[in-house]
């Protein structure tokens, strides 16, 4: 038995308890409000705010019919002044109750809505002034009450107007305004009190225990078993180009020259000398070789011929005037 009263007492709790946690129901206002302004705070705000802007625009609907209608009869008769009374008295309310609603449905401080309420009830009392005076005592007949109607009804539509700006205003700067250091909450003190303190040893200890199956060089870097790599080099190899002390100068050269150093460092042959040039020319420079020394030694035959006609030999010029003048 008193097991059975401690299972309903733990389970009671969470029967039972409402808060704000809870979902707001699914319908179409909230779906409306979520759409519009966001995640609503309190089911006044949607019933309430939504029921006077709609409120508000059916009034002022019925109004305007109510206009029309009376408009058609004859002025200052019984039917007139039956549909026409109304007809004023709700335009004067729809206007209130639709800016009323729209200050209840933002997430604004409670003293615009104040201020907005406040309006509306000066609105109502200019409203019910309006039903008292008209149409005996309206627009220059009788007492004419009209001044002091207009006057009272306006001064409680500025304060609507204006509570709902302030409204529309305050709303948006909240919308936009960052989070700043006086928005982030205190941690409370016993919160703190309630945190547990670990001392540098039991630290340490919970450092070792977790670090014990772990083996670390002095870098940091786990070690690791690697494999390493040797080379096994011939013994035949002639490794004596290895030794060298100097630099060596590597030189573009051709195929059948870096085969010839190859063969010499495998088998130890001599490096010999090679030539760049070919047969072909080789044998052209040969004979153009040959080709100067004829044309030098035919220069020099035709200068001795020259010569030799110069000074006399053979048929000269002194032969010629001798056999000239007979002489011969």
């Amino acid at each position: 038995m008193t097991l059975y009263w401690a299972t309903m007492a733990d389970e009671e709790p969470s029967t039972t308890a409402t808060g704000p946690d809870e979902s707001p129901p699914d319908n179409p206002l909230y779906n409306l409000y979520r759409e519009y302004i966001g995640e609503p705070e309190e089911e006044t705000d949607v019933y309430l705010g939504f029921g006077l802007f709609f409120g508000g625009i059916v009034v002022g609907v019925v109004a305007l019919f109510l206009f029309v209608w009376g408009g058609m009869q004859e002025a200052r008769t019984a039917p007139y002044f039956l549909r026409m009374g109304p007809a004023y008295g709700l335009g004067m309310l729809s206007l209130p109750a639709v800016i009323t609603g729209i200050v209840v449905l933002l997430p604004v401080e409670p003293r615009a809505v104040y201020a907005a309420s406040a309006g509306a009830v000066v609105d109502l009392a200019a409203v019910g002034f309006f039903w008292y005076a008209y149409p005996s005592d309206w627009n220059g007949y009788g007492a004419d009450y009209t001044l002091p109607i207009v006057m009272l009804y306006a001064v409680g539509l500025v304060l609507v107007v204006g509570s709902t700006g302030a409204a529309l205003v305050a709303n948006q700067i909240e919308h936009y305004r960052k989070p700043g250091p006086a928005d982030i909450e205190p941690i409370e003190e016993d919160e703190q009190e309630d945190e547990e303190s670990y001392s540098e040893a039991e630290i340490q200890a919970d450092i070792d225990q977790a670090m014990s199956g772990v083996d670390l060089s002095w870098g940091g870097v786990e070690k690791s078993k690697n494999r390493r790599l040797q080379f096994d080099v011939d013994e035949e190899m002639d490794t004596s180009a290895f030794s060298q002390q100097t630099a060596n100068v590597t030189r573009s050269q051709g195929v059948d020259s870096q085969i010839q150093n190859l063969k010499a460092m495998k088998g130890g042959e001599k490096k010999t000398a090679t030539s760049n040039s070919t047969v072909d020319d080789q044998t052209q420079k040969l004979k153009e070789l040959r080709e100067r020394r004829q044309q030098e030694e035919q220069r020099k035959s035709e200068k001795s011929t020259s010569i030799a006609a110069a000074t006399g030999g053979g048929d000269g010029f002194f032969a010629r005037v001798k056999r000239a003048l007979g002489l011969n």
